[in-house]
């Protein structure tokens, strides 16, 4: 696969101001890989590369409590997770810019990964207002709040 020059000069017509954002609740979730950072760090990597971002740097921090907080810096915009172990629950997000990358691949990838029983997700579609999506669109929409 060929990496892109993420450094060449860009113009206003390639890159429009619009991005979808991802935000999920995940509640009991395998408490085994909850708790696990290597194992939780590859499936954050698993899951941009499914949603077609371009990671472009992992920052992490494990808390006393066994708790984690990661963000993901992506060519188009980011990713993250905060776990809490100690609940079986974990929230994700994922922000992309422009209309090329898919937030269900990532949310999708994580919940294979983290068998939550139940899911809080909305998708918002952000661009000069703030819209939420219905289930299963791009574009328009509502809360979706599922279970496994």
């Amino acid at each position: 696969m060929v990496q892109p020059d993420l450094n060449r000069p860009c113009s206003a017509e390639e890159h429009q101001f619009a991005g979808r954002h991802l935000l999920s609740s995940y509640l009991d979730c395998d408490a085994s890989v909850l708790s696990n950072v290597g194992n939780l760090l590859a499936a954050m990597t698993s899951a941009v590369e499914a949603s077609g971002a371009t990671l472009l740097k992992t920052s992490y921090h494990v808390f006393p409590e066994g708790g984690m907080t990661a963000v993901m810096l992506l060519s188009e915009s980011h990713a993250s997770i905060h776990t809490y172990p100690e609940h079986k629950a974990c929230f994700v997000d994922i922000f992309t810019c422009g209309d090329t990358c898919r937030p269900e691949e990532f949310d999708r990838v994580l919940q294979d990964i983290l068998r939550p029983a139940q899911v809080a997700r909305k998708i918002l579609t952000r661009d000069n207002a703030v819209s939420e999506e219905a289930a299963g669109t791009a574009g328009q929409g509502r809360a979706l709040a599922m279970a496994r």
